[in-house]
């Protein structure tokens, strides 16, 4: 939605997200900060260890209030998800058991599925230190869990949440490559404008002997002008380096003390270094 940030609209809908037994407050407001990111509103939590509210975790939310105001805090999972059709439990590590496994993509897809027929349903997420139990996960319909690194598979619960955050706003896009805002649109340059910026540039290296030695001056040209016509500049850009360049052979060049024609004896050697810009 277009305007300014008072006129977007304010994406608050999908899973219940259920913390169980989170540790820190601050670790729950970056969790309400990532669900806020990617438009997910519902967070419950499972008997936080500091209690609730929290100072801590407002903070940390970095302005997501109406995840944090609506926080609801259960005594036990079981009443927690009392009320939900479909539940996915995350994990890191293989359970014994009879649950389907889902990859982010796939669960995100399922959940999009599930919420568009009205069903509620949630995720959950366990403690920072250890996770879920497996009595925990068997209250679940299913498994879902994450590529990561095998020697390094432990996520912090900010982290997971975001990725499942991540998948939901992906899973109802109906282009998943697409970006909420594109570079502007520019006109491409004219062949003139190119040929202009070509001379001003062959001109400036002409003052400073660039050309050197002079046999190899259309060679060198030629060279220059395929450098500089690769890049398809736009009439803009062509604006800035012709202005680039007029600044340049605005002023004249300082040569370090000992250093430049007056010194060298006349004309200089190498490409690039020259005789009064």
């Amino acid at each position: 939605m277009a305007g300014t940030n008072s006129e977007r609209e304010l994406l608050a809908e999908g899973p219940a997200i259920i913390l169980v037994e989170p540790q820190l407050g601050e670790n729950i407001g970056m969790v309400a900060r990532a669900m806020a990111n990617f438009g997910i509103a519902e967070l419950r939590l499972v008997n936080p260890r500091d209690g609730w509210p929290s100072e801590k975790a407002q903070a940390a939310a970095a302005k997501a209030d109406h995840v944090i105001d609506a926080t609801q805090v259960f005594a036990t999972l079981e009443e927690a998800v009392a009320d939900l059709n479909f539940v996915f439990a995350t994990t890191a590590r293989q359970r014994d058991g009879f649950k389907e496994i889902r990859s982010p993509v796939t669960a995100a897809s399922m959940l999009r599925e599930r919420f568009s027929l009205g069903e509620k349903t949630g995720i959950l997420f366990g403690r920072e230190r250890w996770g879920l139990s497996n009595e925990e996960v068997a209250l679940a319909d299913e498994i879902v869990t994450f590529p990561v690194n095998p020697a390094f598979a432990s996520l912090n619960i900010a982290q997971a949440v975001l990725l499942m955050s991540y998948e939901w706003m992906k899973s109802g896009m109906q282009d998943d490559a697409a970006t909420p805002f594109q570079r502007v649109e520019q006109r491409p340059a004219t062949k003139s404008q190119l040929i202009g910026l070509f001379d001003q540039i062959e001109e400036a290296l002409d003052a400073r002997n660039y050309f050197h030695p002079l046999t190899k001056k259309p060679r060198m040209i030629d060279n220059l002008r395929a450098v500089l016509s690769r890049p398809n500049f736009t009439e803009p850009e062509i604006s800035v380096l012709r202005g680039v360049l007029t600044s340049l052979d605005r002023f004249q060049r300082r040569w370090p003390k000992g250093k430049g024609p007056a010194t060298t004896g006349g004309e200089d050697e190498g490409n690039g270094a020259g005789d009064e810009a």
